[in-house]
């Protein structure tokens, strides 16, 4: 089974879903590992929000706060989870994950998930990821193993985070 991860892995690592960023975008974040290096640019795209992708730029609200996710205006659907990054296999395939997971769901729902990920990340390989709520993203919960790895691995979920938070604070 760690063979088919590894290569789940691979391959979002190589065809990344979700690559691009869009001119405008409801909420964004950019993220930097200062431990190795990784980053990311990561929008999000409600229903009704934003046009599409074509790599003007980005756009949305500034930095936010925000006490809780989901009770302000960013309390539709996600349409899209857009990103631009460079770095480690795990941290493009987390966030090429992350993009197949968000479409559809609220975020307070993404919220939820993105805290039983880490969760499972901070656990030290003795949480197994919950495929009901995570879905694929489980292959990356054997980087949960490997303290350096972890920060590769919840990158774009931080990032998603902070983006869910700037939605909140609207």
């Amino acid at each position: 089974m760690q063979g088919l991860y590894q290569q789940v892995i691979l391959d979002h690592a190589k065809e990344r879903h979700g690559f691009g960023l869009a001119a405008t975008a409801d909420a964004h974040s950019h993220q930097v590992n200062p431990t190795c290096g990784d980053e990311i640019t990561l929008q999000v795209q409600l229903d009704g929000g934003g046009d599409g992708r074509d790599g003007d730029g980005i756009g949305g609200s500034g930095s936010g706060g925000g006490d809780g996710i989901g009770s302000g205006s960013g309390s539709g659907t996600i349409r899209s989870i857009g990103w631009e990054g460079q770095g480690c296999a795990i941290s493009q395939a987390s966030a090429s994950l992350l993009s197949d997971l968000a479409p559809g769901l609220t975020p307070a729902e993404l919220s939820e998930r993105i805290d039983v990920f880490r969760t499972a990340m901070r656990s030290k390989g003795t949480v197994e990821p919950d495929e009901e709520l995570l879905g694929d993203a489980v292959v990356l919960g054997g980087a949960s193993r490997y303290v350096a790895r972890v920060k590769c691995a919840m990158l774009a979920w931080v990032a998603a985070e902070e983006a869910l938070l700037q939605l909140d604070a609207r």
